[in-house]
């Protein structure tokens, strides 16, 4: 790859840190932190998000080796193809470029729905109604220039997209400890009662949900080539950013339980935001600090999941399995500029149609993201038999358990999301989603394929990978 073609290597530790711990604390903490304690009880919520958060450190600790290992555009991409081949590389990375386009349309409807605390009734100009939601043109009208917005930061550069994310993230942890304090030392014990709700089901149910609240870590990978540190260290910033991210749900979650009461919660539209402001007094202005704290995590999330979508079309397009015009980089600023915008246009239409439908994106690609985890598992207990050569500047302890661990983890998870289960995925919507998107993958691929022909990818894919061994 010659220097024009080349992303720029400028990433340091706070930039890492900041990117993948603001991708995974969007906007769930602020809305569904009331949902977690409700289904699980305090304690049980707690302990449903120490058990996830355990879980999905195992399939961070497969990422953080491959991650040293491969420190290549794409993480995913480049893992599963040295270890399975071509057709296994493209459906792992087409299944997490479905997760990550659904998290920048979700952020593209949290927004608008986060006007509704700031700026009560301003949703006005009835457009249409889909699936019982009204969509109007003031509520549009906010996702739809924050689309254009996040994509034009992300169009910039990665140096201003870091720059922002950065100042963003130290504004949610601000609103954040204020929260986590206020509520501990103002709240008392007996608030937290009932401990634990609807025993093991309820404890399920927000293990569940889990997973979706870390997707975030695995945009690391996604950037890896940007990351100027030594490959030990992506690593280990990987499942640091995993921890924080655990600590973070915990402390949240802690804190609201001990300043709302059950009835609180229950007739509470925003509960970290009310928790906030009982904390000081019932201060409306604090529970508005605590959403603007919460609209820093939307903005990171929205941006993080630029970086990680636009750089995994960016390395299948280089490889030949997109069209290769997707790969291109912007000749000053050195991003993948045309999977930006592709990715821009979907989270710029995503507002039109309204809530409840991309609540069945969301759905979709919760499970794009778990087989892309599978498949990152699959690939780290591969590479420990078949390439036990392989230069891994951060080697996990164990031989291969930690990769058959992961990948019980992500089949019991996949389950989940299968008919006949409590969290199944709704018919026909959600399933005819993946079965659209699956359609759409293969089509791009044959026509890459026959174009550019086989051996363009395994020659493409031998010479990157050489070029880090």
């Amino acid at each position: 790859m010659d220097d024009e073609q080349k992303l720029l290597k400028i990433l340091g530790n706070k930039d890492v840190l900041a990117l993948a711990f603001g991708a995974m604390i969007g906007w769930g903490w602020v809305v569904t932190t009331g949902l977690w304690i409700t289904e699980a009880g305090s304690l049980g919520a707690i302990l449903a998000f120490a058990i996830g958060g355990i879980l999905v450190i195992f399939v961070g600790l497969t990422y953080a080796e491959l991650s040293s290992a491969l420190p290549l555009a794409g993480g995913e991409h480049v893992y599963s193809y040295k270890a399975m081949g071509r057709i296994a590389s493209f459906i792992t990375t087409w299944a997490i470029i479905l997760g990550y386009v659904s998290v920048v349309a979700f952020e593209a409807v949290a927004l608008p729905t986060v006007f509704d605390y700031l700026v009560p009734g301003y949703s006005m100009g009835k457009l249409y109604t889909i699936a019982g939601w009204d969509v109007t043109i003031t509520w549009a009208g906010v996702g739809i220039i924050g689309s254009i917005i996040i994509t034009w930061i992300n169009y910039r550069g990665i140096k201003l997209t870091t720059v922002i994310s950065f100042i963003l993230t130290l504004l949610i942890l601000i609103a954040g400890l204020l929260l986590i304090t206020g509520s501990t030392i103002g709240g008392n014990a007996q608030n937290m009662q009932p401990l634990f709700e609807e025993g093991i089901a309820g404890l399920l149910t927000v293990i569940i949900m889990t997973p979706f609240m870390f997707v975030g870590f695995d945009v690391i990978p996604q950037a890896a080539e940007e990351i100027n540190l030594k490959q030990k260290r992506i690593g280990q910033l990987l499942i640091i950013s995993v921890i924080l991210a655990i600590a973070w749900y915990i402390a949240v979650i802690f804190g609201v339980s001990r300043i709302l009461n059950p009835s609180e919660l229950a007739d509470s539209n925003l509960v970290t935001a009310d928790a906030m402001a009982k904390a000081f007094g019932d201060s409306r202005m604090m529970g508005n600090i605590l959403v603007l704290g919460g609209i820093g995590g939307i903005l990171t999330s929205w941006i993080g999941f630029y970086v990680g979508g636009s750089r995994a079309i960016y390395a299948l397009a280089n490889a030949g399995m997109l069209p290769k015009s997707l790969g291109e980089l912007h000749a000053k600023y050195k991003t993948p500029y045309k999977a930006i915008l592709l990715i821009g246009f979907f989270s710029v239409i995503a507002p039109l149609f309204g809530r409840p439908a991309l609540v069945w994106l969301v759905n979709a690609g919760g499970l794009g993201l778990v087989v892309a985890w599978l498949m990152v598992a699959v690939s780290f207990v591969i590479l420990r038999k078949r390439a036990p050569e392989m230069k891994r500047p951060l080697k996990l302890p164990g031989g291969a358990t930690i990769g058959w661990i992961a990948i019980a983890m992500t089949i019991g998870i996949s389950v989940l999301y299968m008919p006949g289960m409590p969290s199944a995925l709704a018919w026909p919507y959600e399933w005819v989603i993946i079965g659209l998107w699956a359609v759409l993958g293969l089509i791009l691929y044959k026509y890459s394929v026959n174009k550019y022909g086989k051996k363009y990818a395994d020659e493409h894919m031998k010479k990157e990978i050489d070029r880090i061994a």
